[in-house]
């Protein structure tokens, strides 16, 4: 599968969490982009928004990092870009701390939007490609 890997790239563990996660899901089989990978020819928001809106159209599957007190508004709105031109998505949390709404694990539009929701408090990044691979297969045609 195609793989659009969207979550926070702001700091240097959520990079390396990233690129290692990319790295499994890779070894595992997919293609994956992954936007601190393929940065924008420019640093304006106009061409980062161009350069990443690309990659989603290449992929044809979005996992998304759901990691945070609130989920990162970027990764929230690739995962609506996806739903709405019917691209599987998967979201992933290892965060312990709660973002949702009662038994919720976070916003209803997010859980809504998704065909799998994985929470693995504090998993490791083997954890998170095992369980995210597992729900790439499972969702792939054919």
């Amino acid at each position: 599968m195609k793989i659009y890997l969207a979550g926070p790239l702001f700091t240097t563990p959520e990079r390396e969490f990233n690129a290692q996660l990319a790295t499994r899901l890779r070894t595992a089989g997919h293609e994956v982009f992954v936007p601190q990978e393929n940065p924008a020819s420019e640093r304006t928001a106009k061409a980062i928004f161009l350069k990443d809106l690309a990659g989603l159209d290449w992929a044809n599957g979005v996992v998304a990092i759901m990691d945070g007190a609130d989920p990162d508004s970027g990764t929230c709105w690739e995962c609506g870009y996806a739903h709405a031109t019917k691209k599987p998505v998967v979201l992933f949390r290892s965060d312990f701390r709660g973002s949702g709404d009662a038994d919720i694990p976070y916003n209803a539009m997010l859980v809504g939007a998704a065909d799998a929701h994985i929470e693995l408090r504090l998993g490791t990044v083997d954890e998170a490609a095992a369980a995210i691979n597992a729900e790439l297969v499972r969702l792939t045609p054919g």
